[in-house]
C-alpha cells in the first residue's frame, strides 16, 4: 500500500514577475509577507481560455460569476471548517473541462517510470499515508526553525500551534499537518523534527481555509508544488459518507520546469514539454466503466471522474495520497490497483508558468 521511496524534490528558488503576477496581486489577496527577489524575470505563457470552456482567470482565482463552473455549495469540511471556499480549485467539478492538447504525452510519461496503475498510498495501517492533527485556538504556538539546507526564504516563519506530539509522516518527507479548527487555519511542515521547544523543518506554510489566496508565485510550501496537502488527501470520514467532494493529491516520478495554478512552484530543471508540470489535473475518463467496483474504491473512483487529481510532488507515479485509518478496508482499496494510468486524461485548467 505504501512506497518507501522518498519523494524526490529539486527545490528551485524562483519568483516570477510581470503582468500576470500584477493581475494576480490585484485580484486575489496574498499571504502577508514580502516576496523574495526574483532569480530571473519573465514568464513563458500568457493566460488564455479554451474556447467556450471554464478556465482559470489571469489572477489564478476561480470566481463565482463564471457560469460554466459547477460547484457543490456544501463542499468538503473537516472539524467544522470548510476546506477552502466552494469556488476554490480543489473543490471544482472538472468533468466537463476540455482535454489538454498534450494529454496523451503526459499520461505516457507518467507511466514511463515503470508504475502504470493507480495505487492508494494509505490504508488501515497507520504507518502509511500522511497523518494530520486537529487543534483548538488554545493550542500554544511554538517557534519554527529551518534546516541549513531548507527553504526559509519561501516559508511562513511561525510560530505555529503545533503540538510536540503531532504525528509525523513516515519517510524522508516527514510532513506534519495541523488544522486549527477555531480560525480554520492550516499549518503544514516538510522534513519536520520536534526538538523542544521548537520544530525544525525544511519548509513551512500556512493557509487560511476561508480564502482562495495562493502562495507567492515561485514559492514552495510543505509540498513541492506550493500546494496545501490536507485538502487533497483521501480521508476515511468522506469515504464512509459515500462522497469525496474535492480533487485528490497524487505524485509522479518526474515533472518539467513549470507549474499550472493553483500550484506556485516547479521542482525540476527539465524543459521536456512532454513531462507533466506541477499542478496538472487529471481525471478518470467518462467512458471508464465503474460497474465492477465496490465500496471504498468506488467512492474514490467517482471522485476522480468528477474532481480529478492534481500533481503535487515528485514520487512514485499514480500514487494517491490519503490519511490512513484503521477502518479502511485494504482489500477493497486494492481494487484501485487494477485501474491503468491510460484510463486518465489531462484536462486544461490554465497555461504552464515557467522561467525561460
Amino acid at each position: 500500500m505504501w512506497t518507501t521511496s522518498p519523494s524526490k524534490r529539486f527545490r528551485v528558488l524562483s519568483v516570477t514577475v510581470g503582468a500576470f503576477a500584477i493581475v494576480f496581486l490585484m485580484v486575489s489577496a496574498t499571504s502577508a509577507r514580502t516576496p523574495q527577489p526574483a532569480a530571473s524575470a519573465g514568464r513563458n505563457a500568457s493566460a488564455r481560455s479554451a474556447p467556450d470552456s471554464p478556465s482559470l482567470l489571469t489572477s489564478g482565482a476561480y470566481t463565482d460569476h463564471l457560469p460554466l463552473i459547477r460547484r457543490d455549495p456544501s463542499g468538503p469540511t473537516l472539524a467544522g471548517c470548510a476546506m477552502f471556499p466552494p469556488s476554490n480549485p480543489w473543490n471544482l467539478d472538472v468533468s466537463s473541462y476540455p482535454v489538454h492538447s498534450n494529454s496523451t504525452n503526459y499520461i505516457d510519461d507518467i507511466s514511463a517510470g515503470g508504475d502504470e496503475f493507480l495505487h492508494a498510498d494509505f490504508g488501515s495501517f497507520l504507518g502509511y499515508g500522511i497523518p494530520y492533527t486537529v487543534v483548538a485556538s488554545t493550542q500554544p504556538s511554538v517557534p519554527i526553525t529551518f534546516h541549513p539546507d531548507g527553504y526559509a526564504d519561501e516559508s511562513d516563519p511561525g510560530p505555529f500551534p503545533i503540538p510536540p506530539g503531532a504525528p509525523i509522516e513516515e519517510g524522508s518527507d516527514a510532513h506534519v499537518l495541523v488544522l486549527e479548527k477555531d480560525n480554520c487555519i492550516l499549518y503544514e511542515l516538510f522534513m519536520a523534527t520536534y526538538i523542544g521547544p521548537e520544530w525544525q523543518v525544511g519548509s513551512s506554510a500556512k493557509f487560511d481555509l476561508k480564502s482562495n489566496a495562493l502562495r507567492t508565485l515561485g514559492w514552495t510550501s510543505a509540498d513541492a508544488a506550493g500546494l496545501p496537502i490536507l485538502p487533497g488527501l483521501v480521508r476515511y470520514d468522506e469515504v464512509a459518507a459515500g462522497e469525496i467532494k474535492h480533487a485528490l493529491r497524487f505524485t509522479v516520478w518526474r515533472t518539467q520546469r513549470g507549474f499550472i495554478l493553483p500550484a506556485t512552484h516547479f521542482a525540476s530543471d527539465s524543459t521536456d514539454a512532454n513531462r507533466p508540470p506541477m499542478g496538472l489535473r487529471l481525471r478518470l475518463t467518462a467512458s471508464y466503466e465503474l460497474s465492477g467496483f465496490t465500496g471504498q474504491a468506488l467512492v474514490i473512483l467517482k471522485a476522480l471522474k468528477k474532481y480529478g487529481m492534481i500533481i503535487a510532488d515528485n514520487g512514485t507515479s499514480w500514487y494517491i495520497s490519503g490519511a490512513s485509518d484503521a477502518r479502511f478496508d485494504d482489500d477493497d482499496l486494492d481494487q484501485l490497483k487494477t485501474v491503468p494510468g491510460n484510463a486518465f486524461e489531462a484536462v486544461y485548467t490554465g497555461d504552464i508558468i515557467a522561467n525561460p
